[in-house]
């Protein structure tokens, strides 16, 4: 079976900081270290050489190149960036440059895993399917494959109640279990069916099929209870008339 760990290169000129990575990265069976790098500009020859990077751990601050520069010369396809720094002062420009994630050390390592998480479900999101003769699993649209945990779990859009969202991730709720996945509400938004699935507040998506009443501006989603938001009000009683 093909090793389906993704590659990290790790590029940092503290040595110590290098190693806290490269230990970080053993403990995750999903990884393994590609090249643990001193400088941006070994980092930059490494990736360029054609090498198969799918994850860079990135320190900002470092002679002759940083890695914000870095980052505006890496060749496409381009790895997953998680930027790995004392300073929370370049977050504004990193964001601007759509890093996956900006880690403020010391990190540890569950701030470290959730990164990951985000990264490989980006990853996974990238990457081209295999061509198969096999025939499909379901010849149902109404599907969706999320990552939970280490899984990938098939969900029927008719059993989601709502999604909420929770910083970079976020919770589908179905009558019976709720899923945590590394994924923004705007990324899930856009794997919906939109007939159905109505974004009703900046935090909540609600499958309108499932709606059991409407009072107060608050819905009656199964045994859970959505707001919506104000400025949500006119675009959601418009799509509920259009039904």
């Amino acid at each position: 079976m093909p090793d389906a760990r993704l590659r990290c290169v790790i590029i940092d000129d503290n040595e110590i900081n290098r190693l806290m990575l490269e230990h970080f990265v053993e403990m995750t069976e999903s990884l393994e270290v590609a090249a643990s790098l001193p400088d941006a500009i070994q980092g930059l020859n490494f990736l360029r050489s054609g090498e198969q990077a799918d994850i860079l751990l990135l320190d900002i601050e470092m002679p002759h190149l940083s890695g914000l520069d870095l980052v505006r010369l890496l060749p496409e396809p381009q790895p997953e960036v998680i930027l790995v720094t004392t300073h929370r002062d370049f977050a504004v420009d990193a964001f601007a440059l759509k890093v996956t994630d900006y880690l403020v050390k010391p990190v540890d390592y569950a701030r470290f895993s959730q990164a990951i998480a985000l990264a490989a479900e980006r990853r996974v999101a990238i990457t081209p399917s295999p061509v198969s003769t096999e025939p499909p699993i379901s010849k149902s649209n109404t599907d969706i494959f999320v990552k939970v945990n280490n899984r990938m779990l098939r969900l029927d859009f008719n059993e989601v109640l709502y999604i909420e969202a929770l910083s970079t991730y976020s919770v589908i709720v179905t009558p019976t279990q709720k899923h945590i996945v590394y994924l923004t509400l705007k990324a899930i938004s856009e794997r919906l069916p939109l007939a159905h699935f109505v974004r009703v507040h900046r935090s909540y998506i609600v499958n309108t099929q499932r709606i059991d009443s409407i009072e107060n501006n608050m819905l009656q989603v199964g045994p859970y209870e959505v707001p919506v938001g104000k400025s949500y009000q006119d675009d959601f009683y418009r799509s509920l008339r259009n039904l």
